[in-house]
């Protein structure tokens, strides 16, 4: 899921050893879910095949106008006039590999609650009301230059069972597509200056102060749209001993 290296690049090393350091323990009771999804036997590296590395091959063209436009979309698509509700902010940044390059053409899908915490999911029991022009869910691709942005509301922090009643920071949900759909990395962004983010069990199991904070989204004032949107910056890195902590790669491979 890199660039592919340039004569620009030929001074880089062909090898770059990963800290593993970086990423948590699969198996931390703090945070409940981990208890059952953890591994109990040794990880193996399997070698992709042509079932991992075939297509598809994905392309701007292949999205609707509105795919990052979270605020419209879903009002969009099910004939609505309306716009979805809550404080209207848009997540820009890059895709970069570890050296710092641009990945261009990567899917970035997201997914997220509304203002007020509710995901539109049957089994999100949580008392706060849908939002009837908010679906939560949108698409984008980047650039040449590695770069991508987003249109949304603020997603609402939430309660959720985990010893009693513990708090989601708001958050965004993202994955990262390679070439193809079995390369897939997940993981979640959080928002500067919210301080449900030292409380969250799930922020606790990562130990490196600094992987917390490339979780977290940073306000950018210079990018605002006056009188309609604040613009909160996300860069992504992909590999290497700095990489933003994914979710489905918690062993460091």
């Amino acid at each position: 899921m890199t660039a592919s290296p340039s004569t620009a690049d030929a001074h880089l090393p062909d090898f770059m050893r990963r800290d593993r350091s970086w990423h948590p323990p699969a198996y931390t009771p703090g945070y409940r879910t981990s208890v059952l999804r953890s591994p109990k036997c040794a990880l193996l590296s399997l070698e992709q095949g042509p079932g991992e590395k075939t297509g598809p091959c994905f392309r701007a063209d292949m999205l609707h106008e509105l795919d990052n436009d979270l605020i419209t979309n879903y009002a969009a698509a099910t004939g609505s006039s309306g716009v979805a509700l809550g404080e209207r902010i848009i997540v820009h940044g890059r895709v970069l590999d570890e050296c710092g390059r641009p990945v261009p053409n990567t899917l970035i899908e997201v997914w997220q609650a509304n203002a007020g915490g509710r995901y539109r999911h049957k089994k999100d029991g949580y008392l706060a009301p849908l939002d009837p022009n908010f679906g939560g869910c949108g698409r984008c691709m980047t650039d040449a230059a590695g770069y991508y942005f987003f249109r949304t509301i603020k997603p609402g922090a939430y309660p959720w069972p985990n010893h009693g009643s513990d708090w989601r920071p708001a958050h965004i949900h993202f994955s990262i597509f390679g070439d193809a759909f079995a390369q897939r990395l997940i993981s979640q962004l959080y928002f500067e200056g919210d301080p449900l983010i030292p409380l969250c069990p799930i922020i606790h199991t990562i130990q490196d102060e600094r992987a917390i904070q490339q979780l977290i989204a940073k306000l950018d004032m210079g990018e605002q749209r006056p009188f309609d949107c604040l613009v909160y910056r996300f860069d992504i890195v992909l590999r290497g001993r700095q990489q933003t902590f994914f979710e489905n790669k918690r062993e460091g491979l």
